[in-house]
Order: C-alpha cells, then sequence, then structure tokens
C-alpha cells in the first residue's frame, strides 16, 4: 500500500484550499502550484511549500504537465491531488503520474479515459444495462454525418463536446436552421477547453431535473453512492444552486438510480470518489448524462447530510485502504443547499467580470460553511473560471438551509468587482423555489425579464449614502479647523452620481446637529451619521439604523447594499459625457479577455449584428458584434491579442 506524506494539488482557488485544509488537518504536508497571475493568492499562502509553474495562461502553468510534474520532483512530493477541473479528467495527467511514481489520487486510468468521453461512455453504459438519452455518438465526425444524425433524433436538439463540461462546447437547438454554425462554435469551445473537438448529439429533455449521485469505491472492490443532489437551477448549462437531498426524491427513486450508478461504476472497475450525473422527467424516468470522475464542485452539501469529509476519504481509498462505510451505514440526515458565487454581470448577459477585491467579508453564521480563495486586494484575472467561492447551509429541513444560506448571501461583502449576488437572493426568495417546483428551463423560463437581471438603479437611501460618504471624504481631506467648513451651511450641496451610463442629480443640506437631508428628484430621506470609518458606516436612515461596509478611492466608491455592491462615481465636476451608445461604431472590449478570431478587414462593409471578433475569456468564447451599419474603418487588435477592459478593438463608419 503506498504510504502517502506530502501532497501536491495541482489546482488553484478555492478548491485548492478546500483539500489542503483537510489535508493538512490529517497530518499531511501540501505543496501549492501558481501560474504568474496567482503568485500572492490564498491557496499559495496557507501551503507548506509552493511551486511557480508557469505564465498565467493555463496552457503554460494548470495545463502544464511537465511543469507540475517537475514540482512534484523538486517539492519531494509522492502524491498529486487534481481538484476539479484543470487536469482532473485528464488521463495523459494521471498516467504521467503513476509513470512518476507518484500517487494520483483519482480513479484508474482507464476509468478516467472511458468517462471523459460522453462518446464511449454512452456506448458502455448502453451496454452495461444504464437508461440512456437517444442520440448519435458514433466516430464519424464529419459535418455531413451529424448533419444527417441530427435530422434522424430530430428537435429540440443538443450538441455537446464529448470530452467537456461546464457547459462548453453545449449547444441547445430547436431547429437546423443554425446548426452548421453551432457545430463550428462547438468544436472551437471543445477543442481550446478540453483539447478535443468530437461531439455527440443527443435528443433535448425539455424542463428536465438534474440529479446526480456521489459514487465512492475502493481498492477492495468495494462500491458505495452517497445519496443524490438536485442541480437543477442552471444558466448556459452550468450549475448555480445545488442541494441534497433532491426535493422530489422518494426511497424507491434513490434506490433505483443509486443501482443505476453503481452498474456505472462497476462498468468501470471504479476507484476513488465519482459522481453519476442522470436527468430525471417528469414522470419518474431517469437517463444517463455523465459520470464526473473526480471530486464535484458541490461535494459540501453531500458532506453536511452525511457528516463525512469526502477528501479524506478520497486520502484514505489512495492509500489503499478500505471504505469507512458499507451501504447500510450510510445515513442522510437534514438538508444541505450551496450556491456558486460568480464574477459576472447578469445585466449584461452574465458577462465574466475582471477587476480588484476591495473587500471580502464571508458571512459565516451557526450552520453555514464558505469555500473561497479569496483575498483582499488580489486581482480576479481573465485567465480563469469566473467563480469565486461557493456558499453552503445545513439545516434540520429544507427551508431552515435555505433560510440559513438566504441570510449567508445576504450579509457576505464583496466589494471590488461584480457579481451574481442579487441573483442568488431573488433565486433563493422565489416562490418556486422554496416550493421545490423547478427544473433546468427554471432561470430562462421565471428570470428572463426579471429586474435582478437589468441594469441597476441605485434606491433614494442608496443615492443618499453614496452623497454624504463624497461628501464626509471631501472634509476629511482637509485639516482643522476647516474641516467640513462651509460658508452657509443651509444651502445644499448638488452631486452628481453616476452608475455605467446614467446620472441622478443628489441634493444634500447638513444641519447643525450632524443631520443630512437628502433630496433625489421627488424623493427626500433623513440621514444621522453614527459612526464612520475608511471601511464601514452607520446610518440612521428614517429612523431606521444600519451598518455598510464600502470602500472609497478619489471619486470611485464601492457601497454594499443588501445585497450585492454598488459602483458608484462622483461625477459632480466631470464634463458631460456625450458617448455614443450601443449603437456606436466603436467596438470595445466587454472584459479583459484573448483575440483569438478577427472575422473582418478594414475597408468591410458591415451589418448591424455581423459578427466581427471573437474574444475568450474566463473559458468562454464571447461573440462581438456591430452596433451599426457602416464600413470598417480601422482594426485595431489581430488574432492572439491580450486586450483590456473597454481598450477599443475596431471602429465602424
Amino acid at each position: 500500500m503506498p504510504a502517502i506524506h506530502k501532497i501536491l494539488i495541482a489546482n488553484r482557488g478555492e478548491i485548492a484550499c478546500r483539500i489542503q485544509r483537510t489535508a493538512q488537518a490529517l497530518g499531511y504536508r501540501t505543496v501549492a502550484v501558481f501560474s504568474d497571475a496567482d503568485a500572492n493568492a490564498l491557496h499559495v499562502q496557507i501551503a507548506d511549500q509552493a511551486v511557480n509553474i508557469g505564465p498565467a495562461p493555463v496552457q503554460q502553468s494548470y495545463l502544464n504537465i511537465p511543469a507540475i510534474l517537475d514540482a512534484a520532483r523538486r517539492s519531494g512530493a509522492d502524491a498529486i491531488h487534481p481538484g476539479y477541473g484543470f487536469l482532473s479528467e485528464n488521463a495523459e495527467f494521471a498516467r504521467a503520474c503513476k509513470q512518476a511514481g507518484l500517487t494520483f489520487i483519482g480513479p484508474s486510468v482507464e476509468a478516467i479515459e472511458l468517462m471523459g468521453s460522453k462518446r464511449r461512455s454512452k456506448i458502455a453504459m448502453l451496454a452495461a444495462g444504464v437508461p440512456c438519452i437517444a442520440g448519435y455518438q458514433g466516430a464519424e465526425q464529419d459535418d455531413a454525418t451529424l448533419l444527417r444524425e441530427a435530422e434522424r433524433i430530430g428537435y429540440p436538439l443538443m450538441i455537446k463536446a464529448s470530452a467537456g463540461g461546464g457547459g462548453r462546447g453545449m449547444r441547445l437547438l430547436h431547429s437546423g436552421d443554425d446548426l452548421p454554425a453551432q457545430l463550428r462554435t462547438a468544436r472551437s469551445e471543445a477543442l481550446n477547453g478540453f483539447g478535443s473537438d468530437e461531439l455527440i448529439l443527443e435528443q433535448a429533455l425539455i424542463e428536465p431535473r438534474h440529479v446526480e449521485v456521489q459514487l465512492f469505491g475502493d481498492q477492495h472492490g468495494n462500491l458505495i453512492y452517497l445519496g443524490e443532489r438536485d442541480c437543477s437551477i442552471q444558466r448556459r448549462h452550468q450549475k448555480v444552486i445545488e442541494e441534497a437531498p433532491c426535493p422530489v426524491m422518494t426511497a424507491e427513486l434513490r434506490q433505483a438510480m443509486g443501482a443505476a450508478a453503481l452498474k456505472a461504476g462497476r462498468a468501470v472497475n471504479y476507484v476513488g470518489a465519482g459522481t453519476v450525473e442522470f436527468l430525471l422527467d417528469a414522470r419518474g424516468q431517469f437517463y444517463f448524462l455523465e459520470m464526473n470522475t473526480r471530486l464535484q464542485v458541490e461535494h459540501p452539501v453531500t458532506e453536511l447530510i452525511t457528516g463525512l469529509d469526502l477528501v479524506a476519504w478520497q486520502l484514505l481509498v489512495a492509500e489503499g485502504q478500505p471504505l469507512p462505510l458499507t451501504q447500510d451505514q450510510v445515513q442522510l440526515n437534514g438538508h444541505a443547499m450551496e450556491v456558486r458565487l460568480y464574477a459576472e454581470d447578469p445585466a449584461q448577459g452574465f458577462l465574466p467580470q475582471t477587476g480588484r477585491i476591495e473587500a471580502w467579508q464571508p458571512a459565516l453564521h451557526a450552520g453555514t460553511r464558505i469555500d473561497h480563495g479569496l483575498l483582499e486586494g488580489q486581482t480576479v484575472s481573465p485567465f480563469y473560471d469566473p467563480m469565486l467561492g461557493k456558499l453552503i447551509a445545513h439545516g434540520a429541513t429544507r427551508e431552515e438551509a435555505r433560510r440559513k444560506l438566504l441570510r449567508a448571501v445576504q450579509d457576505s461583502v464583496l466589494l471590488g468587482v461584480q457579481t451574481n449576488q442579487r441573483l442568488l437572493v431573488e433565486l433563493l426568495q422565489h416562490p418556486q423555489f422554496i416550493a421545490g417546483e423547478f427544473s433546468t428551463a427554471f432561470i430562462a423560463q421565471q428570470f428572463a425579464d426579471h429586474s435582478c437581471l437589468q441594469k441597476r438603479v441605485p434606491s433614494t437611501e442608496q443615492l443618499a449614502i453614496a452623497a454624504l460618504l463624497f461628501y464626509q471624504s471631501t472634509a476629511q481631506r482637509h485639516r482643522a479647523p476647516l474641516a467640513g467648513w462651509r460658508n452657509n451651511a443651509s444651502v445644499p450641496l448638488d452631486y452628481r452620481l453616476g452608475l455605467e451610463g446614467q446620472d441622478w442629480h443628489v441634493q444634500l443640506r447638513a444641519a447643525a446637529d450632524g443631520t443630512f437631508f437628502v433630496q433625489v428628484a421627488e424623493h427626500s430621506c433623513t440621514v444621522k451619521l453614527i459612526e464612520h470609518s475608511d471601511r464601514a458606516v452607520t446610518l440612521e436612515i428614517n429612523g431606521l439604523r444600519q451598518r455598510h461596509a464600502y470602500r472609497l478611492e478619489a471619486d470611485q466608491l464601492w457601497l454594499f447594499t443588501h445585497p450585492g455592491s454598488l459602483r458608484l462615481e462622483d461625477r459632480t465636476h466631470a464634463v458631460i459625457d456625450s458617448q455614443t451608445s450601443v449603437s456606436s461604431g466603436t467596438l470595445k472590449a466587454p472584459m479583459d479577455g484573448a483575440i483569438i478570431d478577427v472575422l473582418v478587414c478594414e475597408g468591410s462593409p458591415v451589418s448591424k449584428g455581423q459578427l466581427l471578433v471573437v474574444l475568450e475569456a474566463m473559458k468562454m468564447e464571447h461573440p462581438l458584434k456591430a452596433g451599426i451599419d457602416g464600413v470598417l474603418k480601422r482594426v485595431q487588435v489581430k488574432v492572439g491579442d491580450q486586450v483590456k477592459n473597454r481598450q477599443v478593438l475596431l471602429q465602424v463608419e
């Protein structure tokens, strides 16, 4: 049996921190690896040792197998934990670890290879008697074959990257009109994300639930399942909320799904932690979706209802020890729920966001857990997935877990980048979610026109807080006795506060007793300053006292509201900007990223809505289109360029 002493975690962010916590608690030494972009990251700081493995792009660092193996050799690590994502389901990496004499904390190379291919795994599952969705999983991958098979299967249709996951290389089509273009885009994303452009086609189930079963196997032939998780709340095929157990699960259905998952695991002699994912329709019929041969992002909800540490079990199994429990000994207690906190702007089609973390204060209440890898001052870069962390809660009932999680999301302070915090709160408060009545179509159906997906309009109270903070900042920049001094205090101060393309005029009048009267259009409020520091302010607004975290630098204010953050600018003395709207002929980068395709050249005629440039950022491709009809006057980027947010890419006139 291999003895493990020092574990290299071939990952970053929250999962690297999470693995280190368990490993260190069990007495193992840990080694972190990091790219140039992550030199000061939390997972690097908490490790016993750390090794730089290359530049920021993943191909040169976290996907660089020789660099990671060299880091293990230099540090003396005898085992590697891959986490999730990156190389966690890369059979070549698992094989290279074995050849280097390292213990790979995961399943066999053969299991990874088979289950890492949606095409081959589906063939194997059909042979094992696991229910599967009708589709095409053949080796012929030319357009003619895929077009023919799509017509045979019928619509709606799913295109899936055979080697992929996380929504990349995946497309839902309701007709064949756009099939060739969607095949091309799916192949491109799959090749860039997973190194393989192989695709499968499947009949799309409309409004199913996404339910997965947690498997665990050891090297002695034992294989059990640890209940199920419902991961139906998704957007762009990426999970947003996960919970355990599934709200509509019955004992009979759990046993049937568990038995099917065990069939899948036994078909590949599975060892370690793995997840078999199913789609569950309204009739109670379920179908194999895929098997993930690694630890899942959402594993904490299973840990909370079972009382088990799945990372500890992974280390146990990797050392050759038997599973600590049999199937009959597995107990599920209470309910657990998790949300994923993303650096993205739901009001801009969930566009990933980059920037500096100005403040991070996770709300750790009783019954809650927050897995993250964040530090104040760090930069959220365009090179990696936009997920920042996970907030998890456990309760005796589903409603108790939901209520605890809602409070944790509302109270966790994150300033510096836009996040999906407001969306998470609205999801957790939605009546259908509270009732447990939802499917994978929930966000698309219930939130298509929701206010949390629209540009934010600050309230009178929020504008009042901002104006007061700008006022206080101005006063503090002057030394006594002139601090805050004005010749006529009864005359109101006029502020122009801005958020993106909008401005609001705010009047602030200070009374002698420290009370402030604020007017925004026809709305007014009374504000009393109770306590003030450079990080938080306590105010009484119309008799209601509340504390707000904030960060203010010059004319830029990040203000924490309940929930989420608000970025406001003091534009009082700024020249009014007459920038053109979205119909402008100037195309700017919506975020930091890399140019992977330029489809036009200078002098070309273009039409509104025409695809001009493709930007890759945070593992996704973002098509950038013309805002007006015209002629392309200037192209200022080429394929391979790294661009900054708001950088001008080209101009149409």
